[in-house]
């Protein structure tokens, strides 16, 4: 990375921040809210520019200027884009405050010991690649090809160019770079996956949230997209109705909800030679997850939004999960897999049982099961994400994982009550899923698992 010419910042305010300006040198940036008392005039100058946009400071310390940008960029209120003659190069860009002031680039000793972080994913968005790290105080754009690659190791060492220095110092002070093999060797940045600690800070509320701008119920599909109906595209072939509990009688003559609550455990073994019923199958998917109404709001849109109402609770009461049975052995219905068509009570045929696919489902159920043996019913929980996508940004995954937990304690008590077996399952292979149903995983996946049976006494 060689010298192309001087190496400059370029400052401007931060997406969303302003500086509002007072008599008497005060002024305070937004949304920080930090006050700024006994400005100079030139200092006081500078924070007009910067309402009206970027703007470069000339080379050479000016105590004025440089305390001013100091305590701006301490606030967290600007962004910063480094340039090498007329190449704009690459932009800091805070999300909130930098725990340190910005080292000088000798500061840090180029190319000694320095390795982009494990946690740091290169992407692009909106046409801009952009550098995200869950742990850093700021995004990295990146406007040069050089950059990209000398930002993740693949460029040529040229570690005594000013650039580069300037750029090892950036990214270290950003925590996109760090000591090399710290995050291995420490058990805290070991122990977390680079997927989980993203999907953990961008699915709950922080520092790229605190506005709720692009976070949480925002309907921004409203508008470009049609909702997704309540109900999915019923599977061909001829149905199998369920039996419908008696209700009113469960009321009194069921277990109580401390009893099965206490006595609920995870059952592994279970009595082939006394498989689970039919009947049983139809009371526990009408008690947990039947469909007991559908409101509809914007009736006179396209596609209606549509609310369904189930046993188990959801946000925003969108309903997102579907329940598929894989059927080896009950009493009363075939092998197979089936789609729990929770508005009809009835099972729908999907696939047989000693299909590839099929099997790739079952045979991760068994290595959680006494003596690896395959399950009676495994229930494959499924997600239509586009039912609760249309509605939030960013936290519907985290959402949908959460309705997949209260609908599995609800199959543990239920099948508790009934005297029924079941365990839940930590994983699932959304590929098979994918291959049995004929369905697109970004359309419909499976997002969890309880096997059920009658358990061995």
């Amino acid at each position: 990375m060689a010298d192309g010419g001087t190496v400059q910042t370029v400052y401007a305010l931060a997406p969303g921040a302003r500086v509002l300006l007072g008599g008497g040198g005060v002024a305070v940036i937004l949304p920080a809210k930090v006050r700024l008392d006994g400005l100079t005039r030139a200092q006081m100058v500078l924070l007009r520019s910067l309402n009206a946009g970027p703007v470069t400071l000339p080379e050479g310390p000016d105590a004025d200027v440089d305390g001013l940008v100091e305590r701006l960029v301490d606030a967290g209120a600007l962004s910063m884009t480094v340039s090498e003659g007329s190449r704009e190069l690459y932009s800091l860009r805070p999300f909130r405050r930098p725990p340190t002031a910005r080292p000088a680039p000798a500061d840090v000793r180029a190319g000694a010991g320095v390795e982009l972080s494990r946690f740091t994913v290169i992407r692009r968005e909106d046409g801009t690649v952009v550098a995200e790290n869950p742990r850093s105080w700021c995004d990295i754009e990146i406007h040069d090809p050089e950059i990209l690659a000398a930002a993740s190791g693949l460029g040529p060492d040229s570690s005594e160019s000013a650039l580069h220095r300037r750029l090892q110092s950036d990214l270290v002070w950003s925590g996109h770079a760090v000591t090399a093999g710290r995050e291995r060797a420490e058990f805290p940045t070991r122990s977390w996956s680079p997927h989980e600690l993203w999907f953990h800070r961008h699915s709950t509320v922080g520092d790229r949230a605190t506005n709720w701008q692009h976070f949480g119920p925002t309907r921004w599909a409203d508008g470009t997209f049609e909702p997704v109906p309540a109900r999915r595209h019923v599977y061909p072939g001829e149905p199998i109705p369920l039996p419908v509990p008696d209700l009113a009688s469960l009321r009194s003559a069921d277990r109580p909800l401390t009893a099965v609550v206490e006595d609920r455990k995870s059952v592994r073994d279970f009595d082939d030679a006394h498989p689970i019923s039919l009947a049983e199958l139809g009371e526990l998917l009408f008690r947990c997850a039947r469909t007991r109404g559908v409101r509809t709001v914007n009736a006179d849109r396209p596609v209606p939004e549509e609310l369904p109402s189930r046993p188990y609770p959801s946000g925003g009461s969108l309903y997102e999960l579907e329940i598929y049975p894989v059927v080896r052995t009950a009493d009363g219905a075939e092998p197979g897999m089936y789609h729990y068509d929770s508005f009809d009570h009835v099972l729908r045929p999907v696939a047989s049982y000693d299909s590839p696919p099929v099997s790739k489902l079952v045979a991760p159920a068994s290595l959680t099961l006494a003596d690896g043996q395959p399950p009676q019913v495994l229930l494959v929980l499924a997600a239509r994400p586009g039912r609760i996508m249309w509605t939030y940004e960013q936290m519907p995954y985290a959402v949908i994982l959460k309705h997949v937990g209260v609908l599995t304690q609800t199959l543990y008590l239920t099948a508790t009550a009934m005297g029924l077996g079941g365990v839940a399952q930590g994983y699932g292979d959304t590929a098979a899923f994918g291959e049995a149903t004929g369905v697109d995983e970004l359309v419909e996946c499976n997002v969890g698992s309880f096997v059920v049976g009658t358990p061995r006494r």
